[in-house]
């Protein structure tokens, strides 16, 4: 057997390969380490990181050990799933002792997440209000009753209160808000206005992507849509979406499939080659933002102005309401 002992007061592990022993390290070491917890997957990923050292160099999966190899192994401390408050600007349009609304940045990731730790929306929103967010929700997410995804920005709401929480959240999921947004898409609609009625769901093969699926696969999505401004040319569109129900990535999806006029800057349903303009961002705002306040009662709508990108797309010098 091999020697393996976590040194002390760390998180190393360390093996000395006997005589006789082979493989693929990845598999000798899920087999030696069985005991502790360390599943193989988990090893393979700790390995293409460089947290695994044989005879002092990085190794790949295929590394075959041979006997007399010093193998160390550092275990990255344990993350908490708890997001922490970090002073990150925000823009606030509205804010009491039970809502916040506020007009999202491009690029900003809603909620802690694989790959986003750190820098998102919950981790701003837990700075400004000084943590006072509804913990009703999942701990890596709290306050938060809706999301956009990370490349569009505009308005979105989050519950301070837990009063807050479970009424914003009724008020989504039965369809009692009212939600506007502006694209920029590829090509002009065949249609000035119009009602996209039907199912979208996970690609069948791409799982990255969402698409629009036959009954009864998928979820029913609605998004009515008018064109408010194009060019000459018919190469670009300023497209005016009012959505119904709230499935990911169901503007983008619906302007792609249905109209056949794909957001520009989108990177998973864009168009690319000759012809398409080039932008900076996905070119989706949610520009407007109406319900009803969980404890006054009170109708409210709120409204994040066109970001700079847009003004080159918009037909005067006012944003279109």
């Amino acid at each position: 057997m091999s020697e393996a002992s976590p040194s002390a007061g760390s998180n190393r592990i360390e093996l000395t390969v006997p005589a006789g022993a082979s493989g693929r390290v990845d598999r000798y070491l899920g087999e030696e380490l069985s005991h502790s917890g360390l599943s193989r997957s988990v090893l393979q990923e700790l390995i293409k990181s460089g947290a695994v050292l044989v005879n002092g160099s990085r190794v790949k999966t295929r590394y075959s050990v041979e006997s007399g190899d010093e193998i160390v192994i550092s275990i990255p401390e344990p993350t908490s799933d708890i997001p922490e408050a970090e002073e990150i600007l925000l823009t606030v349009l509205f804010e009491d002792e039970d809502v916040i609304v506020v007009n999202k940045a491009h690029g900003m990731v809603v909620h802690p997440g694989s790959g986003n730790s750190s820098g998102t929306l919950v981790n701003a929103l837990l700075h400004h209000c000084c943590g006072r967010l509804s913990t009703l929700a999942d701990p890596d997410r709290p306050g938060i009753v809706h999301r956009l995804d990370k490349d569009t920005s505009g308005c979105l709401v989050a519950a301070k209160s837990d009063v807050a929480y479970e009424s914003l959240v009724a008020q989504f999921s039965g369809r009692e808000t009212g939600k506007v947004y502006f694209a920029v898409t590829h090509r002009v609609p065949a249609n000035d206005s119009g009602t996209i009625h039907n199912q979208v769901g996970r690609h069948p093969v791409n799982r990255q992507k969402m698409a629009v699926l036959e009954a009864p696969a998928g979820k029913e999505a609605i998004t009515d849509f008018e064109v408010v401004h194009s060019d000459e040319f018919g190469s670009w569109a300023l497209v005016k979406c009012i959505i119904h129900t709230g499935r990911t990535h169901q503007i983008r999806v619906h302007l792609k499939e249905a109209l056949h006029c794909p957001i520009l800057g989108d990177p998973i349903y864009g168009a690319k080659g000759k012809g398409v303009i080039k932008v900076e961002r996905l070119m989706l705002h949610a520009a407007k933002l109406s319900f009803t306040h969980p404890v006054t009662a009170e109708r409210m709508t709120f409204e994040a102005e066109l970001p700079d990108e847009f003004s080159e797309f918009l037909p005067v010098e006012e944003n279109p309401k």
